[in-house]
This record gives C-alpha cells, sequence and structure tokens, in this order.
C-alpha cells in the first residue's frame, strides 16, 4: 500500500510539455513505438506507445525533456529499425511512416525545414549533375546553376537561425565555386571541401545519425570502383578531418569503419584501420573493451596464423603450433557447462569420423574441470585442453570468442582458413575436406 500512495502522491507533480505523435503504415506491421534521447554516448530510454487499430499512438513528452534529437524504434533489431527526430522543446512532433516511404514529419517546423531542405539541395544537385552531363562548358549556365545553390543554402541558413536544425543545414554547407571550373576540377574541391563545414564537437550532431552518415558516404559513395589503397586514403582523410580534442567521437566513428569493413569480410582494410589509428585511440581513452575486441579480431582474421596456445593433457604437454599429422585442424571453443555444445559435439564427432585428415582440438571453457573431465571422455580422438577462468581466461581473450560453440578451421600450419558461424556453417566448409 505504500507503494501506490507515494505514487499518488508525486504523480500530480509531473508537468507533460509537447508530445511526439505518429500514424505507421500499414497498422498491422507494428505494434509499439519506443522513444529515446539520443546522446553521443548511446540512447535513453524515454517511454514507448502502444498503436491503436489505426497505427496511431501518441507519447507524452516531460515539460522537463531537455531539447535536443530523439530517437523513435518501431521493430527489432532496434539499431536497424529507427528514425531521429529534432525535438526543440516546444513543439508537438507529429510524423506518418512506412517501410517503403519512410518518415514525413507533417507537425514540427524543426523537422519540417532540414527535410525541405535535403529535398532542396537535392534538386540543385541533380541539376548541377545534369549541367556536367550534358556539356559542362557553358560559363554563363555555371555560374547561374551556382547561383541556386548558393542562394538555396543562404535561404535555408536564414531560416534555420535560432533553430535546432541550423547545426545540420549548417555543418552540411556544400562547397560553392566562385568561378568556373570543370568537372574534374569541381569533383577534386567537393572532396577536399567535404568536411570542412562540420563542427565535430556539435552536441547535436554527435547525438544524430549525421555524421555516421557523412562519414560512411564519403568513404563508401564518394569514389567510383576504389580498391584497398583507395579506401585507405578516404579513411586517413576521415581520422584527419577530426581534430584531436574530439576524441571519443574520432574513435567512434573510426570503429564504425572498422565495423563496416569487417561486416564486408575485408580483413585487411579493418585491420588497417586498427593498426594505424583504432588500437591508439582505443588506448588513449582507455576503452579496454573496444582495444581487446579489434586486438582478437586482427589474431583472429582469416589468413593470419592462430594464436599459440599450451594444450596440457594427463599424457602429455604441448602447443598449438607443434601439433603435427594432419591436413587441417578444426579448434572448437566449447564448455560443458554450454546445451548447445554438449548438442553440437557429437555432431562434430560424427561429422569429421570420416575425415583421416583433420583432427579436433577441443578447448573447455570452464570454471572448474570435474564435469569437463568426464565429457571428454566421449571424445577419445579429440585433442582436450582446458582454459580455467571460462571467459576470462586468456587464450578465449586473444580468441575473443564470446559464443559457445566458437569454431575456427586451420590449416596444416595453423593459418586460419575458415571462422564457421554455427555447426551448419561448419558441414558446408568441411563437406569437400
Amino acid at each position: 500500500m505504500k507503494k501506490l500512495v507515494t505514487f499518488l502522491f508525486i504523480f500530480p507533480l509531473i508537468a507533460f510539455g509537447q508530445s511526439v505523435k505518429g500514424t505507421f503504415y500499414p497498422a498491422e506491421d507494428f505494434t509499439y513505438a519506443f522513444l529515446y534521447e539520443a546522446t553521443p554516448e548511446g540512447a535513453n530510454y524515454v517511454s514507448h506507445g502502444e498503436l491503436n487499430t489505426e497505427g496511431q499512438f501518441e507519447i507524452k513528452i516531460d515539460s522537463s525533456a531537455a531539447p535536443g534529437i530523439y530517437k523513435i524504434v518501431y521493430a527489432t533489431p532496434p539499431e536497424e529499425n529507427n528514425f531521429d527526430f529534432i525535438y526543440d522543446g516546444k513543439e508537438t512532433v507529429v510524423f506518418k511512416f512506412s517501410q517503403e516511404n519512410g518518415v514525413e514529419f507533417t507537425e514540427s517546423e524543426e523537422n519540417k525545414l532540414w527535410t525541405s531542405y535535403l529535398k532542396s539541395m537535392d534538386m540543385v544537385n541533380q541539376t548541377i549533375s545534369n549541367y556536367y552531363q550534358k556539356d559542362g562548358k557553358d560559363k554563363k549556365g555555371f555560374n547561374a546553376v551556382f547561383k541556386v545553390l548558393k542562394d538555396t543554402q543562404t535561404s535555408y541558413e536564414s531560416l534555420a537561425s535560432g533553430r535546432l536544425a541550423s547545426a545540420f543545414i549548417t555543418a552540411n554547407r556544400p562547397y560553392i565555386p566562385s568561378n568556373y571550373e570543370d568537372y574534374n576540377t569541381y569533383s577534386k574541391n567537393v572532396k577536399k571541401h567535404y568536411f570542412s563545414q562540420i563542427d565535430f564537437s556539435n552536441y547535436i550532431l554527435q547525438s544524430s545519425t549525421f555524421l555516421i552518415d557523412r562519414v560512411v558516404s564519403y568513404v563508401f559513395n564518394l569514389v567510383e570502383k576504389p580498391n584497398n589503397n583507395t579506401y585507405k586514403v578516404l579513411i586517413d582523410d576521415v581520422y584527419n578531418a577530426i581534430d584531436n580534442k574530439d576524441l571519443a567521437i574520432k574513435t567512434y566513428l573510426l570503429e564504425m569503419l572498422w565495423q563496416r569493413f569487417v561486416t564486408a569480410e575485408n580483413n585487411d582494410l579493418a585491420n588497417y584501420i586498427t593498426d594505424k589509428y583504432l588500437l591508439n585511440l582505443a588506448n588513449t581513452s582507455g576503452n579496454k573493451v573496444l582495444a581487446e575486441t579489434i586486438t582478437s579480431y586482427k589474431n583472429t582474421s582469416i589468413g593470419t596464423k592462430a594464436p599459440n596456445f599450451e594444450i596440457a593433457s594427463s599424457k602429455n604437454t604441448t602447443r598449438l603450433h607443434d601439433l603435427k599429422g594432419a591436413t587441417y585442424y578444426l579448434l572448437v571453443f566449447w564448455s560443458s557447462t554450454c546445451g548447445h555444445c554438449l548438442n553440437e559435439l557429437p555432431m562434430v564427432k560424427e561429422l569429421v569420423a570420416s575425415k583421416n585428415n583433420i583432427k579436433v582440438v577441443a578447448f573447455g571453457l570452464e570454471e572448474e574441470p570435474s564435469k569437463w573431465t568426464e565429457e571428454i571422455k566421449k571424445y577419445p580422438n579429440f585433442v582436450h585442453t582446458v582454459g580455467l577462468g571460462k571467459w576470462d581466461n586468456p587464450v578465449v581473450k586473444t580468441y575473443g570468442v564470446a559464443a559457445t560453440p566458437t569454431y575456427f578451421l586451420l590449416s596444416s600450419d595453423k593459418t586460419i582458413i575458415a571462422k564457421p558461424y554455427d555447426y551448419e556453417a561448419l558441414e558446408v566448409v568441411l563437406k569437400d575436406l
């Protein structure tokens, strides 16, 4: 009863300012909308609203809520199903959303202004593209096209004065030549000035997706058919564009690029970012988790020699690199307390039974060895070793093992040649060996 009384006492003191309202189409595809306040460090949950049968919801916003960038999450995974919007603490924000058409703001001058600006600039940029594709030598036409670009930018900057949208419109200010430039010269100058108007220390920009979008566009969209050497130059440009005083955002943006190349399975470029920039940034900022993550990825990249470790058993003690006699080695990180492992290890045993060229090395992640000692008796043909301390074991950290079972396929000289994601992927990898 005390909790109820306290709740009733506090509730009337809560004052609401504005709200965010939305309509999702088609309504049956959505259930809830979750509201978060975005910050440079992440996002803080605010509230959520359940959609009615017409796909509509409303979330009241506390009058004390700070103006800034907010985020609507509408499906899982949340990192892929969300969008940002500007909240100035004065306006109710109303929008329509569908997966096909994205978000359209019907109320909120801040968001309508930013959206209108982007559409206008897209139209002007298309005009510039048409100019160069058609001929690109008419100087009178050149002056007319770029006057429109300048006037459009100036007009929106004036309209945005005093608004939060001003940070985005100013940061997006394009390169505008003062005299005639042919296409190659203009393209080089666009690239040269791509980041010149961005204040990377701006809190609003850091809280939004603007800086990420800008960096991704520069590295992946600005140059046609880039190769690894081209990418390296573009990555260097990003690093050099961000002042060292903005260490946190510099680290974050380089980590984001690292992750993009990891996802693309481009080990060379991911490790280039690690070696040249990211490991030093992580160590300087004291980000031990990031340092361990990128180091373990480098240690276990395909084409890299697998990190060596001691293999101790009741018979003898050796090391991974000293194992001989097989064409391939399947390294399995598992645990006797892992249900998935206990299901998959018998299948692995059966899978390799007819493959005399493969030797399984089973590394057990354990807090204490009693159960592991009994379990390994089922696999007499495996090479077994135990890593006490489980997730804190140094070998586990070196290999970046975050789940069990984890598989690595090694060549005879212990070079990593495959990293099957799960048992189904392992079957595919071992099929023709």
